[in-house]
């Protein structure tokens, strides 16, 4: 079994060149603007867990999860002629909501600073006491 640093440099590697692969060498359009956010291989290099994204969000995952399951055994090939090990870890593709729920945060925190603006206009309480720190 690899180390862990190991199964780290693997998993970057694939998530560097399954990157490049869907940018420069994969023509189905499901898979125009999609982001590999993440990789993880497990212990025994059988599974790699690729996580991806879209600008458009969670309306074409469906779409998007499906392309890269076509598309799966070319990756896959196109990978194992680039990261070499014995044997190449099966892809497994899932959607990862998290540049949607960072936006949506981000939207929710403009919110409450609009928010707090307008209260603290038609607020006069002084922010801060003169004579304490």
């Amino acid at each position: 079994m690899p180390s862990q640093l190991r199964m780290q440099k693997i998993a970057d590697r694939i998530r560097e060149d399954l990157s490049k692969l869907l940018i420069f060498e994969v023509d189905d359009p499901r898979l125009s603007g999609v982001m590999v956010t993440d990789v993880n291989v497990d212990r025994e290099l059988y599974y790699a867990n690729i996580y991806v994204s879209a600008i458009e969000g969670k309306e074409r995952s469906a779409e998007i999860l499906a392309g890269l399951e076509s598309a799966s055994n070319f990756l896959r090939h196109q990978l194992s002629q680039s990261v070499e090990l014995r044997t190449f870890p099966r892809l497994r593709f899932y959607w990862d909501p998290t540049p949607e729920n960072a936006d949506r945060v981000e939207f929710l925190l403009k919110q409450i600073q609009k928010e707090r603006k307008e209260h603290g206009e038609s607020d006069s309480r002084p922010s801060k006491v003169e004579g304490t720190d």
